[in-house]
C-alpha cells in the first residue's frame, strides 16, 4: 500500500499553459524513482524513471547537451 503522495512540480518556465510535463522528484530519494506525467492530462498514465537516468538527463539539460540552436 502506498502511503506518500507525490508532490508534483512544474517547472518555472511552463507558465505558458503550453504542453508541459510535471515531475514528483520527492519519490527520487524513498523509491529511486521520478514519476513524471502530462500536466494537462492528471489522471493519465505516469512514468516512473529510474532517479539515476532522470539526474543524468537533467544534467545534459544543464550542460547544454540537447540544445539544438
Amino acid at each position: 500500500m502506498m502511503t506518500e503522495s507525490p508532490r508534483w512540480f512544474k517547472s518555472s518556465y511552463s507558465d505558458n499553459g503550453g504542453n508541459c510535463v510535471e515531475v514528483a522528484a520527492d519519490f527520487a530519494a524513498s523509491r529511486g524513482i521520478v514519476p513524471v506525467r502530462d500536466s494537462k492530462v492528471v489522471d493519465g498514465p505516469v512514468i516512473a524513471v529510474p532517479g539515476t537516468a532522470f539526474a543524468a538527463f537533467v544534467a545534459g539539460v544543464r550542460g547544454g547537451t540537447f540544445d539544438t540552436v
